[in-house]
């Protein structure tokens, strides 16, 4: 048998992982001795191994998480009023995503909420879900210059579609009208069928003061943030 026109074809199907796993096949001898039906499970395990690490690796690729952080790796022992069996609930196969769940991360500068939303969001890529995380000046900044070259409603559309949208740095300035407008419709956009994640130094309710977003014109958005994490 020609073992690598058979390599080339699989590869031009793009089932490299499949590629891979028969020509490290045709190189044991202990595979040799395998039925067709073995051989066959293992090469279709190999390639969807191969096509679930690959579609892991776009998704936090895409999410810009700009530095590692893994829920495995929080310190409990800290004292910052963190609740353990709070987090492991969140975290269980990211249920709060799924159920379109949304969060506040609240607490003081340096406690540690920037890496805490990155380690929701990579357990949510890590769990299938798409993220995108963003600082808010930036998000606001960027905003801003797709609605002078022309991307304003393509961006608006990518930020309601994404399945975790975390924004770094709430509400630390007051919103410009345009930040407003635009706050309001990812809000709407997203309201019951994304989750979005918020870190702040300040109450919700200075917060929504500062966005000038009264409480009031999104009741029911505001209310299914129904956890809260406040460090002390």
């Amino acid at each position: 048998m020609l073992t690598q026109p058979t390599i080339e074809k699989l590869c031009a199907m793009r089932l490299k992982g499949m590629a891979e796993a028969f020509r490290q096949q045709q190189e044991s001898a202990d595979c040799q001795q395998l039925s067709f039906e073995e051989r066959l499970g293992l090469l279709i395990d190999r390639q969807w191994t191969w096509r679930e690490n690959h579609a892991l690796e776009r998704r936090l690729r895409n999410a810009r998480l700009q530095g590692p952080a893994c829920i495995e790796d929080i310190d409990y022992r800290t004292a910052r009023g963190l609740d353990r069996q709070l987090v492991r609930s969140l975290t269980q196969e990211s249920a709060w995503v799924r159920e379109r769940q949304n969060l506040f991360l609240l607490g003081p500068t340096g406690i540690g909420k920037t890496w805490l939303g990155r380690a929701f969001a990579q357990k949510a890529c890590r769990d299938g879900y798409t993220a995108l995380f963003y600082k808010a000046a930036e998000l606001f900044r960027d905003l801003a210059m797709a609605r002078a070259d022309g991307r304003h409603a393509k961006l608006l559309y990518q930020l309601g579609r994404t399945d975790l949208l975390i924004v770094d740095d709430w509400a630390m300035a007051p919103l410009a009208e345009a930040e407003r407008r635009d706050f309001l419709e990812i809000c709407d956009a997203r309201y019951q069928a994304r989750s979005t994640l918020l870190t702040s130094q300040i109450p919700v309710s200075a917060g929504m003061r500062r966005s000038a977003i009264r409480l009031s014109l999104i009741p029911s958005w505001t209310a299914s943030f129904t956890t809260l994490i406040a460090w002390n």
